[in-house]
């Protein structure tokens, strides 16, 4: 994937139906993720970091983005993060892992990365769809079609496999992929069938999971007040001088 084919779909009408049913999606899971330091890999163009209210916030590019729409930290690749061990409490990685060369190598270094209770929100082409289909039909047309799809139980495991537990999970974008807008909007009508009907074949999915340590356990604050009870006052019961020297 190059960045000239991904600002070139981003542009499309298909390339907009998805990123902003995602962004919908994400603003929702991101907006109350707290912490220190969250990072954006992939997709530069698009900030799914904008609901969040996180201080430091990053997006990273894997290729040479140049283009002033798309402020980027760092470049790099994704197998190989520029982070520090536990340093990041939240990393968004939207349609990284299909066009990655080792998406479990990416997984990885994202769990490395990642804080314990640290979050992780994946982007990613569903391959039990009509957009797979066109995929298996069309492998050597460009982006988004030449990837290699993941099936979310798959992910799930690796995800599982890492110590991560999933804690939401959505699927979208039912209608079939067309390229011209008019019949995106003609097929609208799927989507409040797809989430009613057949929820597990929309094109895209959403999934955000928790990095778990075992045997750690976060302290929180105690807020609510108790009341102490007020001590009985009790009689003392004085000595004579005899009583004090035993007479």
């Amino acid at each position: 994937m190059t960045e000239q084919e991904l600002a070139r779909w981003l542009r499309s009408p298909l390339g907009r139906y998805v990123v902003d049913w995602e962004s919908t999606q994400i603003d929702s899971e991101v907006a109350d993720i707290f912490g220190f330091n969250a990072v954006q890999i992939g997709l530069p163009q698009q900030d799914f970091l904008r609901a969040n209210r996180i201080a430091m916030r990053a997006r990273i590019g894997l290729g040479e983005t140049t283009h002033p729409a798309a402020p980027v930290a760092a470049q790099c690749q994704p197998e190989a993060l520029p982070f520090a061990g536990q340093s990041i409490d939240l990393v968004v990685l939207p349609h990284v892992l299909e066009f990655s060369a080792d998406p479990h190598q990416v997984l990885r270094e994202v769990e490395r990365v990642l804080i314990a209770e640290g979050q992780i929100v994946i982007c990613g082409f569903n391959p039990l769809s009509l957009w797979g289909l066109r995929k298996q039909a069309r492998r050597r047309e460009n982006f988004p079609w030449r990837g290699r799809y993941l099936a979310l139980p798959r992910l799930k495991d690796w995800l599982s496999l890492l110590g991560f537990e999933i804690e939401s999970c959505q699927f979208g974008c039912y209608a079939p992929p067309f390229e011209q807008q008019k019949w995106l909007q003609r097929w609208q009508f799927t989507e409040q069938a797809g989430r009613r009907w057949w929820k597990f074949s929309g094109a895209v999915y959403m999934l955000r999971a928790v990095k778990r340590v075992p045997g750690m356990r976060l302290i929180t604050p105690c807020w609510q007040k108790k009341t102490l009870r007020n001590k009985a006052l009790q009689p003392v019961v004085r000595k004579t001088p005899k009583e004090i020297h035993g007479q």
